[in-house]
């Protein structure tokens, strides 16, 4: 069994939020239990329409995906959230309105990132084609004291989740034991 939680991704673009949460997604419905993903491409095309990438924007946008993710959590889902969320005193924020939230910071230095990048979008912010680029012109601020820390330069994609899926059973969030 499980309970209803919140499960909050945040890194800078390419460090593995959605790769990493869609594992789980698969992981916990294997399992049987109530879960779902918000990733934050697809709330901006669907529930953030017509937000820019304003600070203002940015905080609406993390606001709206918090306020549905906590309305999930309520009703005994697991509310996984894939969202760069760049500023801590908004993921704090949503933090304090929830009774269960569990934050992971997916930590890659942004060279990595940039190796990964096969849009280039990280070159291009660093010549200064883009602007408001998450981590390069715009702010990231680390969580301060995060659940959970993957190191996804360092971890594969099996050893991030598992670290997760242990920490969540330690906190009796979920079943500690394997499906069958």
């Amino acid at each position: 069994m499980h309970k209803g939680f919140i499960l909050w991704f945040t890194g800078l673009s390419g460090a593995g939020k959605s790769t990493i949460s869609e594992r789980l997604l698969a992981e916990f419905r294997s399992r049987g239990y109530k879960t779902e993903l918000l990733d934050g491409d697809v709330v901006r095309t669907h529930l953030s329409k017509g937000l820019g990438f304003s600070k203002e924007d940015r905080d609406t946008n993390i606001r709206r995906i918090g306020f549905v993710a906590d309305l999930l959590a309520r009703n005994g889902v697991i509310a996984i959230t894939a969202a760069i969320s760049p500023y801590r005193e908004i993921r704090d924020e949503i933090r304090r309105q929830t009774d269960e939230f569990v934050e992971v910071y997916c930590e890659c230095p942004i060279e990595v990132l940039a190796e990964r990048d096969v849009k280039g979008l990280y070159k291009k912010a660093l010549a200064g084609e883009i602007q408001n680029f998450t981590g390069i012109s715009d702010p990231y601020e680390p969580p301060e004291n995060p659940e959970v820390v993957v190191r996804t330069d360092r971890e594969t994609v099996e050893e991030s989740t598992q670290k997760i899926l242990e920490y969540l059973a330690s906190r009796g969030l979920i079943d500690g034991r394997q499906p069958a």
